[in-house]
């Protein structure tokens, strides 16, 4: 008998959350909990502002390409022309 997969993934409620942070806790010490969250908050700062910039150069190059792109129809439609 084949089982099927689930559709989505359950997210963990209250108490399965309780667990983890227990769990962290245990594992990394109450000291360095601060220390950890803060090195993942920086680091998805940082993501997210590089996230940005790849997106504003994409956004110009996008301006950029729609820009020149009716100088080379205009082009060869007056070349066609002639």
């Amino acid at each position: 008998m084949t089982s099927i997969a689930p559709l989505f993934v359950p997210t963990p409620g209250a108490p399965e959350l309780l667990i983890i942070v227990g769990v962290a806790i245990l594992l990394f010490g109450a000291q360095k909990i601060p220390k950890l969250a803060r090195s993942i908050g920086e680091s998805t700062g940082e993501f997210k502002k590089g996230q940005a910039k790849v997106e504003q150069e994409l956004e110009e190059y996008r301006n950029d390409a729609a820009t020149a792109a009716p100088d080379v129809e205009t082009e060869t439609a007056t070349e066609t022309q002639s």
